[in-house]
């Protein structure tokens, strides 16, 4: 099998908040305390809320929150978030925008995971059908102007 990264090699899971909903609520100190907050939450195309995990020093805690919205695209949840609505948990690169204009705010940082990012996996490079070579050509060329 080949493997060809796309996206950034170390992503995270982060969880954030509108200043006006921790100054309302409080911040969470631990995965549990989130039991007692309002949290928003993803649904998946088929269905499934995954549930949250959360990782520091070596304790695995997952949790499986409650909260005003449970909804089916990112654009909807951060709206949700920065409306004050409650905390969201997603990937950091799309919660960017709201951290670097302090429309959000970090919860629990100590708690956030770190892991690989996502790669492309093809079975050879031999007999390559012509899409997959040029995607896998654009992804290649995109990581290069990257480093």
């Amino acid at each position: 099998m080949i493997a060809v990264p796309i996206g950034p090699r170390r992503q995270r899971f982060i969880c954030v908040a509108a200043p006006a909903y921790i100054e309302k609520h409080g911040a969470p100190r631990h995965p549990k305390d989130l039991l007692e907050h309002a949290c928003i939450r993803h649904r998946f195309a088929s269905g499934a809320v995954a549930s949250w995990e959360f990782e520091r020093d070596g304790e695995l805690v997952k949790v499986n929150p409650t909260g005003p919205l449970i909804a089916s695209t990112m654009e909807l949840e951060y709206g949700a978030a920065i409306a004050g609505l409650g905390i969201i948990c997603t990937f950091e690169e799309f919660l960017q925008e709201g951290l670097a204009s302090g429309a959000l705010l970090p919860v629990m940082p100590e708690w956030w995971q770190s892991f690989s990012g996502p790669f492309l996996y093809y079975p050879s490079r031999n007999h390559m059908p012509t899409p997959l070579r040029a995607f896998v050509d654009f992804i290649k060329s995109g990581r290069d102007q990257r480093t």
